[in-house]
């Protein structure tokens, strides 16, 4: 059986539970300093909003929360700095805003970063310390804007790298898929027209022949032999048409033809797209296969249309006696009904029904869902 999982990690790739050390650890050892009911508070605060730092990926949901935590810790953290200058929670407030400035966008980074500044200076107004020591925590800021831009421009570069790998390999598979494919078609067209030409040859040359000793009155046997040459060389040209025509068919197992379409699918929308095989993978009827690739591709289609860049999820389990398919794309909130099915659910409902299997089609929690059963 095929999975897919993910690991405990950011989307740059440092652990979560290390990010969120960076903002409790000098919050728990800043608590001797506090002395004033208002301390606990920014501090509970801070350690609440930064929570979702567990599971810090701006693709969690809801994806509100994790933009919305990030200026709270940012605030709290700050505020609490400024009134109680001898603790670590600066600590907290920069590690934060290095986080925010590297993973999300420009008006997010803008907040926090307008909000570190305000509070460097604040520190420095009512402390009334020397500027030089708010220059030196500029510059450090400034160091982290430019290391979080680092990063962010080395993300965008290996990601490009990953999807121009991606779509290399599309290509030499396809490459050698065209290939096959050539030369399956180059061996048809010689079986076609060495072995069928001579075999309907052979079956017309009987039929004359048997057709003569009728009218000569040959004997029973003879011409029962003849019937039966005739016959085998009838059979062999309908088996020679068959192999012709398996020849020229591409025949792809289901879950590699899914695959592919899921991989076309991430490339065109550069959305997530995962397929999950539950069971024992084996060879379908061609009506099952296509059934099922149809089913697969209407989804996709569908998709694209009433909900682009979301991500999805394909389980294509198979049972002793049958074969189950459920696409589901994530929207992130349950679509309305549709008011009539379209041509496209029509065809594949027509298409399972033929096979005496079962449809269902409709929205889901965070989506809209299709799952399909087909004897197999």
């Amino acid at each position: 059986m095929a999975t897919t999982t993910t690991g405990n990690r950011g989307r740059l790739g440092t652990p979560d539970w290390v990010r969120w050390g960076f903002v409790v650890f000098p919050m728990l050892i800043s608590i001797p300093y506090f002395a004033h009911w208002w301390s606990w508070v920014l501090f509970g605060i801070a350690i609440v909003a930064s929570a979702p730092l567990l599971r810090a990926t701006p693709e969690s949901k809801p994806r509100w929360v994790l933009p919305v935590a990030m200026p709270v810790v940012v605030a709290a953290s700050a505020t609490l700095w400024v009134l109680q200058p001898n603790s670590w929670v600066s600590v907290a407030m920069f590690s934060t805003t290095f986080y925010t400035l590297r993973v999300f966008g420009k008006l997010l980074s803008a907040v926090v970063l307008l909000t570190t500044a305000a509070a460097i200076v604040a520190w420095v107004v009512l402390r009334q310390l020397d500027w030089l020591k708010a220059l030196a925590l500029f510059a450090i800021l400034a160091v982290m804007v430019l290391l979080a831009a680092s990063r962010r421009d080395r993300a965008a570069r290996l990601e490009q790298t990953e999807l121009a790998l991606a779509r290399a390999q599309t290509a030499a598979e396809e490459h050698a898929r065209a290939a096959a494919l050539a030369e399956r078609a180059r061996i048809a067209r010689e079986v076609h027209d060495v072995l069928a030409h001579s075999l309907a040859g052979l079956a017309l040359n009987l039929q004359g022949a048997r057709l003569m000793l009728v009218r000569d009155g040959a004997s029973p046997e003879a011409v029962a032999q003849i019937e039966r040459a005739q016959k085998l060389a009838s059979d062999g040209l309908s088996e020679a048409r068959k192999a012709v025509a398996a020849l020229r068919e591409d025949a792809v197992p289901v879950e590699r033809a899914v695959a592919d379409l899921l991989a076309a699918y991430r490339l065109d929308t550069g959305a997530r797209a995962d397929l999950v095989v539950a069971g024992e993978p084996r060879e379908l009827d061609a009506a099952v296969n296509t059934t099922l690739v149809r089913a697969v591709q209407e989804a996709l289609a569908n998709t694209r249309k009433h909900a682009p860049g979301a991500a999805v999820d394909i389980t294509l389990a198979f049972g002793r006696e049958q074969v189950d398919l459920t696409v589901l794309d994530r929207q992130g909130r349950r679509p309305p009904d549709a008011p009539a099915a379209g041509y496209g659910l029509r065809g594949m409902g027509e298409r399972v029904a033929l096979l005496e299997g079962k449809l269902e089609s409709g929205p889901g929690e965070d989506g809209w869902r299709i799952h399909l059963t087909v004897p197999a």
